[in-house]
């Protein structure tokens, strides 16, 4: 995918696990594309939390002699990509405080579209914020609910936050576990043998830490943990499903399962569709590596194209500063990917990509392929036209600076990128894919498409 619209970010948590920040770490390894700024662990030995946060990727962050010093049973951890607070080691997550009633770690994935109004109020009652994350207004609410003891205080308080979020939450001796009520965000529960349990941004985690899947959060659910045993709840009816359509687009990782459906064979899905609703004679497949893979081999199969790897990822190029010149952009993705002249040359070549937002890097993707010596380039994406912005933890570019929204046709979008053809998988094709029934479209959010938005976004 283009560089243009950001992950979200991870979290995990275990309870009851003698070595549960090292598992925490495999953990946040797994989910590491979730976020690359920062990551975090916090850990109790049942009497007092420890934490630690670094920049960067988990093995940046941590070290042996770090995760020695982290014993205990229970841990919860994060890997954040910033959607709301700057990119600060201050902002870095779990969020560790000590208030009255004892010491609380905070992870959250997601976005609270309310948190610049529980802010204020908070602040005018006398809260003094120590981050610029909206993470930090679950804690205040949870330290200034009238319930005293943790176990009701965190459930209460739920209800008051409007948005996107997977929360884990942890005192010395409880953990809680929490799901936004529209479950925008993925969020699983796993055992490992018969006592521990684990929380997950994605399965994929599971396997990093030999845990098995036991069950999905649900929508409006929350789930408190401790030496007592399992108690669940809800802090708001149950609704329709709205869960990112990103997710199985992009986000996650193709090995993870959500809501029991495989990413990878969702993505070959879209691909099929894909195919069947805009073919094209062609000579050969290619996708922008590398969640786009699985698309691009959808794709091939269905009209019997050879797929090939005519696009070369390079794993060390990392984060690029934004270039001052236009030559300096293109030479920026030379250093990133590669074209493999051989599988190109002379070619008729279907370029598939998950999503175009700006427009900018797919039009420096296609320029490399056509500079390889394709004959022709046809742009196939397997998501419809971003046409709006997100509000629950995507960060993307304004609806004004979309490509969808600088053009009426698609073949004018094709001109602006330089391709041959584009053409873009429709809702009804996106929706068919995953399973959904076409009625309910209301069980995914669809809003980056359809600027239908499940929640009230508190804009004014």
């Amino acid at each position: 995918m283009s560089s243009e619209m950001k992950e979200k970010c991870g979290v995990f948590g275990i309870f009851n696990h003698p070595q549960a920040a090292d598992l925490t770490y495999y953990g946040l390894h797994a989910l590491q594309h979730r976020g690359q700024e920062s990551a975090g662990i916090a850990v109790s030995d049942g009497k007092r939390l420890k934490h630690h946060h670094g920049m960067g990727l988990v093995n940046q962050a941590f070290s042996r002699d770090i995760l020695d010093k982290m014993d205990g049973n229970m841990a919860i951890g994060h890997v954040r990509y910033s959607t709301s607070g700057e990119s600060l080691l201050k902002n870095a997550q779990p969020l560790v405080f000590n208030y009255s009633k004892g010491d609380l770690a905070v992870a959250h994935n997601g976005n609270l579209v309310n948190a610049r109004i529980e802010r204020d109020v908070l602040q005018q009652q006398g809260s003094i914020f120590q981050t610029t994350t909206d993470t930090e207004v679950i804690a205040h609410l949870i330290a200034r609910s009238k319930k005293q003891r943790f176990e009701h205080a965190a459930p209460d308080i739920l209800s008051r936050i409007d948005g996107s979020f997977a929360l884990v939450i942890m005192t010395e001796n409880q953990l809680l576990i929490a799901l936004d009520r529209h479950g925008l965000r993925p969020l699983s529960l796993g055992k490992i043998g018969d006592d521990a349990i684990v929380a997950s941004s994605e399965t994929c985690a599971f396997n990093a830490v030999g845990a098995k899947f036991w069950r999905d959060v649900e929508p409006g659910e929350w789930i408190l943990i401790n030496e007592n045993g399992i108690e669940t709840g809800r802090f708001a009816k149950k609704e329709e499903m709205s869960l990112c359509s990103f997710e199985f687009v992009y986000f996650a990782r193709p090995d993870s399962v959500i809501r029991g459906r495989s990413v990878l064979s969702i993505r070959k899905e879209l691909g099929e569709t894909l195919a069947k609703e805009h073919p094209v004679e062609a000579d050969v497949v290619v996708a922008v590596p590398e969640s786009s893979i699985p698309s691009a081999l959808g794709y091939a199969h269905q009209l019997d194209i050879p797929y090939e790897m005519g696009l070369i990822k390079n794993p060390y190029a990392g984060r690029s500063f934004i270039e001052p010149t236009q030559e300096l952009r293109e030479l920026a993705v030379r250093l990133k990917l590669s074209a493999v002249e051989e599988i190109i040359e002379g070619k008729r070549v279907v370029l598939i990509d998950d999503s175009i937002v700006r427009g900018t890097t797919i039009k420096r993707i296609v320029k490399l392929i056509q500079d390889a010596g394709a004959k022709e380039v046809h742009v196939r994406i397997s998501s419809p036209m971003v046409r709006n912005p997100c509000f629950y933890g995507v960060d993307m570019p304004t609806k004004e600076e979309m490509l969808a929204n600088r053009h009426e046709q698609e073949q004018a979008m094709g001109e602006t990128i330089g391709a041959d053809s584009l053409a873009f998988l429709s809702t009804d094709g996106l929706l068919e894919a995953v399973n959904i029934d076409l009625a309910e479209t209301n069980q995914h959010c669809i809003a980056c498409f359809s600027g239908a938005y499940p929640t009230h976004l508190y804009l004014d």
